[in-house]
């Protein structure tokens, strides 16, 4: 039976790669909720120099209804990040599942092995003369 140990190499890739994956999507998912509470800062700023609040009067600041918009951008935009940090926290989890059973088994065959040897004996070739 052949080593498991380049399938667990490779899991444990896959893992660390998963792992730096989520932990970008966490970050960006900060710094955009961040700039979010900048914009917010700064349209409560516009609207309170110009003390029109509603975004749909006439006279209503174009600068906060540019950050309005970025910040509503930002948002969704969290709430995309939100979705692929789930799946690739899912998919992690289950690659580490995955390790874990691959490792399990290359425990297990590692152990059955010398058992194998013992019960059967050293094998030989049929044409080799025993010494």
């Amino acid at each position: 039976m052949k080593s498991r140990e380049p399938l667990i190499r490779a899991k444990k890739f896959q893992i660390d790669d998963m792992r730096r994956r989520v932990a970008q999507i966490d970050t960006m998912i900060a710094d955009f909720e961040r700039m979010a509470v900048e914009l917010d800062r700064d349209i409560a700023a516009e609207e309170g120099r110009t003390g029109v609040n509603d975004p749909n009067h006439f006279a209503y600041s174009p600068l906060a209804l540019a950050s309005r918009g970025r910040r509503d951008n930002l948002r969704r935009s969290v709430d995309d990040l939100v979705a692929q940090r789930d799946a690739a926290a899912k998919t992690l989890a289950e690659a580490e599942a995955e390790l874990v059973l691959a490792e399990a088994a290359d425990s297990l065959d590692r152990t059955a092995k010398p058992e194998l040897g013992a019960t059967r004996g050293a094998w030989r070739p049929l044409d080799m003369p025993r010494h």
